[in-house]
């Protein structure tokens, strides 16, 4: 489904510097949410709070979002505000997870990297291709 989005809509924007190609999206958000998901696990073997996890479900939750919003709707300032939602709640995710366990939080450091990343792209994206 997302292959025909990337080759209509998609492919008649203009790209903001620094957009990678397609092909490197798919390996790097699996590398990414293997990082993810090892940080959840290590924090749900140790947390005496439900709070860390619940704001570790809350950021997969809004990133789950970004997709529907700029390529389902089209709409790149929804997904910027989905992103500035995100990068919230992982530095929150974060913050939870340090004093579960300092590598949880530490593994969450390169999805935060990305994700400022995206939310350049994202912006970029709005700012070259107004409606």
């Amino acid at each position: 489904m997302i292959a025909g989005m990337w080759r209509g809509w998609y492919a008649s924007l203009l790209r903001p510097p620094g957009t990678p190609p397609n092909w490197v999206f798919g390996p790097v958000w699996t590398v990414l949410y293997v990082m993810i998901g090892i940080a959840g696990w290590l924090v749900w073997r140790r947390a005496t709070s439900t709070r860390p996890l619940r704001l570790w479900g809350w950021q997969l939750a809004a990133n789950a979002g970004w997709t529907p919003a700029f390529f389902g709707l089209r709409s790149p300032p929804l997904a910027l505000a989905v992103c500035v939602v995100l990068l919230i709640l992982i530095v929150l995710t974060m913050l939870a997870f340090k004093p579960v366990r300092r590598a949880a939080a530490w593994l969450m450091a390169p999805y935060l990297g990305w994700t400022c990343f995206a939310t350049y792209l994202t912006a970029g994206f709005w700012w070259l291709n107004p409606p």
